[in-house]
């Protein structure tokens, strides 16, 4: 049976929170709420845990899962290179629905990446994912708390009729904003490639980019 866990976003429960970190820690799913929707976390560095989230959502193994971290420290070790332009977004939208798209590090599964050699990561503006994040020491799945091709939750209800028992556990932290998901940019590619237009427009991306002296069309 699903354990719930009712955590309020601004004063966080502490014990509520190491139960979750311990369930992650120990290979199993918790779905959590973010700045869009409810995520369906795992320990990224679990490969049999990640591998379970495609089998539970109904995930192609050919789609890749992009990542939550709780600082930008925590990106070091997953990519191969931050670009400056990258530097300069991550200050801009960080903490924010901005997933930057990298050339994956070693230590990246590649079930992940879906074979591609990229990883998307973002830090999340939501508190509980990030503390979440730091309580794991390490990165987070960030993939949709559905089944695949499903609508994506906005509340620990529909996580409940979206995925049932499937989760070892579902933070209930509030309905969230919803409407839409992440920006997805690629910041592997010159001119930066926009995959998926969300939270961020891409003009804003844009403008930051301009004001910082750095001519990247998009």
């Amino acid at each position: 049976m699903t354990l719930r866990l009712k955590i309020d976003p601004g004063n966080p429960d502490e014990q509520k929170l190491a139960e979750a970190i311990r369930i992650l820690l120990g290979g199993g799913m918790v779905a959590f709420p973010t700045e869009t929707f409810y995520g369906l976390g795992a320990d990224a560095r679990n490969e049999a845990a990640v591998e379970n989230i495609f089998r539970i959502k109904g995930r192609d193994f050919r789609k890749p899962i992009a990542l939550i971290v709780a600082d930008d420290r925590q990106v070091i070790p997953l990519v191969q290179e931050i670009p400056a332009a990258a530097q300069i977004l991550m200050k801009t939208f960080w903490p924010g629905p901005l997933t930057l798209v990298f050339r994956a590090s070693s230590s990246v599964l590649p079930c992940l990446t879906a074979d591609t050699g990229k990883i998307g990561i973002r830090v999340s503006s939501h508190p509980i994912s990030r503390l979440l994040a730091a309580g794991i020491v390490g990165p987070l799945t960030a993939t949709s708390a559905n089944l695949a091709g499903g609508a994506e939750c906005s509340s620990a209800d529909a996580v409940v009729r979206a995925l049932g028992d499937f989760p070892d556990a579902i933070i209930d932290g509030g309905v969230t904003p919803g409407e839409s998901g992440s920006t997805i940019l690629d910041v592997t590619l010159f001119p930066f490639r926009i995959i998926r237009e969300g939270a961020i427009p891409s003009g804003l991306i844009l403008n930051a980019l301009n004001a910082a002296d750095e001519s990247i069309s998009l």
